[in-house]
This record gives C-alpha cells, sequence and structure tokens, in this order.
C-alpha cells in the first residue's frame, strides 16, 4: 500500500476492480459471461503492462497509475509494437474505462482519475469489406471432416450446425440437449446468447436429419441438460472450448486447400455465421429477419455488416441493367400522379 490517499491506496484498487469484475458486471449491469470474461482479461492485461514495463508491482498498483501518460503509452505499445488489431485495442482500453467510470462513482475523489483517463481516446479504424467464405469454399469445409471417424462425425454436425443457424462459438457450445425442439410443428434450437438472452431459430431439413442421426449416435441416455457437442476425458464428458473449435476450422481450412481448393488467407469460426447471414441477404431475405436469427438487439448493427452491394450483386444488377430488364415503372400515370402530387 503506497499510502492513505484513495487514488494512491493500493487497496483500494484492488477491492474495487475484483468488485466491479465479480459482482457489478455479472449482477449488477448483467453482463454475459463472455462480456465479464474479456473485461476480466483487459484489465489483466493493462496491469500485466504496469508490471512489465512500467516495473511496477501488482501489490502495489493503484488508481494513480490509470493516468493519461500510462495509458497512452500502453495503446502505442499495443498498435505499434506488438500490433495488435485497433479492435483489439479499443476493446482493452474501453474496459479501462468502464473500471474507472464505475470506481469514480462509487468515490468521488477518483473522478479526476477517471476524467483524465478519457482523454485517451480509441483508435479510428477503417471498416473493410464484410470477410465470408464463397460457397464453393462453404461447401468444402462442411465436406472437410472424415465422417468414417466419430469425433470427425461430431466435429461436421458443429459445422453444419454453426452454418444453418448462424450462432457464435459460444452459442453452439452452451446448447444442450433441451435446447433442441424437433418434435415441434417448425422444429427449433433455443439459442443463448448475448446479454443473456434466449432466441429461437428454426432448422431446417437437411439439418433436422443430420441432428437426428447425431442425437442417436451421442446422445443414447437422453440427458437433457448434457451439452449438445462435448469430448470425453477419463470417463467424463466435458464442454468443448472456444480454441478446440478454431483449432478445428484450422486444421479443415488446411485440408480444403490441400485438396486444391483456395480458401481465405485469414479465416475464423465468426466467419461461418458471416457466410450464413450474407447468403441469405443475397437471396433476397429481409434485414429484419437476418436481425433475428443474429440476435442483434439494433438493426444498424445488421446493416451495417450486410447491407451492401456485394461484387456478385453489384454484377447482377448491372448485367440487368444493361439487358433492359429494369422496368422504368415511373412512365405509368399512377406512379407520375403520385410524383407530382403535394
Amino acid at each position: 500500500m503506497k499510502n492513505n490517499n484513495v487514488t494512491d491506496n493500493s487497496l483500494v484498487f484492488w477491492n474495487m476492480a475484483k468488485e466491479y469484475i465479480h459482482h457489478h458486471l455479472p449482477d449488477i449491469r448483467k453482463s454475459s459471461p463472455n462480456t465479464v470474461s474479456a473485461y476480466r482479461d483487459s484489465i489483466n492485461h493493462y496491469i500485466g503492462y504496469l508490471e512489465q514495463q512500467k516495473m511496477l508491482l501488482r501489490k502495489n498498483i493503484s488508481f494513480t497509475d490509470f493516468d493519461r501518460n500510462n495509458l497512452k503509452e500502453y495503446m502505442d505499445e499495443m498498435l505499434n509494437k506488438k500490433q495488435l488489431a485497433p479492435k483489439t485495442c479499443n476493446l482493452r482500453l474501453t474496459a479501462v474505462h468502464s473500471l474507472l467510470e464505475y470506481a469514480s462513482n462509487e468515490c468521488a475523489e477518483l473522478m479526476a482519475v477517471y476524467l483524465n483517463a478519457c482523454s485517451v481516446k480509441g483508435i479510428k479504424a477503417s471498416s473493410g469489406p464484410i470477410e465470408f467464405f464463397e460457397s464453393s469454399q462453404m461447401k468444402s469445409l462442411l465436406s472437410a471432416p472424415d465422417t468414417s471417424k466419430k469425433t470427425e462425425r461430431r466435429n461436421q454436425m458443429m459445422l453444419i450446425m454453426m452454418y444453418d443457424l448462424a450462432v457464435r462459438v459460444s452459442e453452439l457450445l452452451e446448447m444442450k440437449i433441451n435446447s433442441v425442439h424437433l418434435k415441434s410443428d417448425v422444429p427449433y434450437v433455443t439459442v443463448y446468447g448475448k446479454g443473456r438472452k434466449y432466441r429461437n431459430i428454426p432448422v431446417m431439413a437437411k439439418t433436422q436429419q443430420h441432428l437426428v442421426r447425431y442425437l442417436k449416435e451421442f446422445h443414447e441416455s437422453h440427458n437433457s441438460d448434457a451439452y449438445l457437442f462435448y469430448a470425453v476425458s477419463h470417463g467424463e464428458m466435458h464442454r468443448l472450448s472456444s480454441d478446440t473449435v478454431e483449432s478445428m476450422i484450422k486444421r479443415y481450412v488446411a485440408r480444403c486447400v490441400s485438396a486444391g481448393t483456395e480458401m481465405p488467407d485469414k479465416f475464423n469460426c465468426h466467419m461461418i455465421r458471416k457466410t450464413r447471414a450474407m447468403d441469405l441477404y443475397q437471396n433476397g431475405v429481409p434485414l429484419t429477419h437476418i436481425q433475428q436469427l443474429l440476435g442483434h438487439e439494433q438493426l444498424s448493427t445488421t446493416s451495417g455488416f450486410y447491407a451492401f452491394a456485394t461484387l456478385d450483386t453489384l454484377a447482377k444488377s448491372m448485367i440487368n441493367a444493361d439487358d433492359g430488364n429494369t422496368i422504368k415503372k415511373w412512365t405509368s400515370k399512377e406512379t407520375l400522379a403520385k410524383l407530382y402530387s403535394l
């Protein structure tokens, strides 16, 4: 402990930080476990920076160490030296700002620390085109597992579910047997998503057939509380980790490339979700329906990602225009009357 001043008091910092992570975020703000984990990791990264680069003992770290100069140097370290993505840098800065905002509301003496830190802004990042798998690439990826092996059949089912339901990896891994409702008039799966919100997603006929076979092979006991996708270690079933899924995707992409399919240089699990949404968008599904499928709270989030003309849709539109397929409805008397009225 440095001294009795609140900003310099390491005990005050550690108590508030733990209260923020373990009580305020999950119990007051009702943040999802993934959000809590991301904020905890981000704050721990900054503490690690103070320890390694500023040579501070962890037990002596206080709110004083969250000043503008340290945060500016921290952002420079992440962006220019470690070359982290702007999105990652901004997330970690947001977590620090959020902690300081909470602390300033709990103790007025920390308001100056919070305002000083807020003068450090996030990095402006240009949003490039959305990354997704082309149709041929997605087909290759879905057929990449060697279905002669039981584990590979499980993996293929995971890929099918990720694509057909357009779910996040975390949502896929949280699914349990009681999440699946195949006997309903419209078969569906209940998904536990971000913000601790549930949504129901219809299951397409082919996916339903795959699921029936999967459940028969992997869940003979019919334990409704069991995870839908699992691994077995020492005779015990346990939930898969997101790292396992990422490694799986990496392995199958490499297998597709070896088989002669050109695949994106950079890829991740989330691209499967984006691919499904893009396929639906290109096939004329309304954005409001895609928003519901993806679990986006705001339509602007969905439209910001998908509401743009891809090369394929743009080319088709131009071809239709050149072929004279575009009907000039504005020449009709009814349309003209609407145009020239008050």
